[in-house]
């Protein structure tokens, strides 16, 4: 037992040079990535202030900050491993090897990744933008390296892949300033067709939060089987689309009501024929 210490303490003393340089370089490694980390953080965090400070869209500046902090990183990281006496050329080929197989195992996510930068570069919409991508809506909360988030109406969290973005219809409500509301109205073919464009006209011009120009249109746009239709297209602001289009609805029901204009519904007519025994 003794001899066994004694080779122990022999070999410390014989490499305690080489374990002095080991344990530098270890506490060097960590002070790099604790460092380092903070201070990828504080350069992420400056660019996003930057862009945050020049008006750009959330969104953008989120997914710039975050594509930064992943990169710098990966940086602070070679530098650590470069630090314990890792070969970097050695590090960044085995990084190039697995970015190459895992790039070929997750295709899909680099298209996403690609993607997302087509997204900020070309912005078709921004972060608060309402829009419909792919058969879903929402408003935009943020465009990740991967996905986009959007929230709904409701409260609700849907996460659509920046790929799916990219090669699907993008509508966007919330782009321009003015909107058209269009209602169409079935009225019956007893009604006065003059007088009922001059109700809905008088509905329209009761209206304060309608725009003036463009002028709205009332027109007859068919002759349905059991109703003649007129198309109802006004113009408003786009943060008021909802309200009025509720409110004017209403008013447009009350007023056909109030000037005795029936509004045809569907009907059956059901005939008992009794026959003898």
């Amino acid at each position: 037992m003794e001899d066994a210490t004694q080779e122990a303490m022999s070999w410390f003393t014989n490499n305690q040079d080489i374990l002095l340089q080991y344990a530098v370089n270890v506490i060097s490694a960590l002070a790099i990535l604790i460092i380092g980390n903070w201070v990828v953080k504080k350069i992420a965090g400056a660019v996003a202030a930057v862009m945050r400070k020049k008006e750009l869209d959330n969104a953008v500046v989120e997914f710039v900050h975050t594509f930064i902090r992943y990169l710098l990183f990966v940086i602070v990281l070679i530098a650590a491993l470069g630090k314990l006496g890792v070969q970097t050329a050695s590090v960044v080929a085995v990084i190039g090897a697995a970015g190459l197989a895992v790039g070929l195992a997750l295709q899909g996510s680099l298209s996403n990744f690609a993607a997302g930068v087509l997204i900020v570069a070309f912005r078709p919409f921004k972060s608060g933008d309402y829009v419909e991508i792919g058969g879903v809506s929402g408003s935009v909360d943020s465009i990740q390296i991967f996905s986009t988030v959007l929230k709904t109406p409701d409260n609700k969290m849907i996460v659509v892949p920046n790929g799916g973005v990219i090669s699907s219809p993008i509508t966007n409500y919330s782009r321009h300033d003015t909107r058209r509301i269009d209602f169409e109205i079935g009225v019956s073919y007893s009604a006065d067709l003059k007088k009922t464009k001059e109700v809905l006209g008088r509905v329209l011009a009761a209206e304060p939060r309608l725009l003036a120009e463009p002028e709205p249109t009332i027109g007859v746009v068919a002759l349905a089987d059991s109703s003649v239709n007129f198309v109802v297209r006004p113009w408003v602001r786009t943060a008021d689309y909802w309200a009025v289009y509720f409110d004017l609805l209403q008013a447009i029901k009350e007023g056909l009501d109030d000037e005795g204009i029936e509004i045809p519904f569907p009907q059956m007519d059901v005939h008992v024929q009794k026959t003898s025994d």
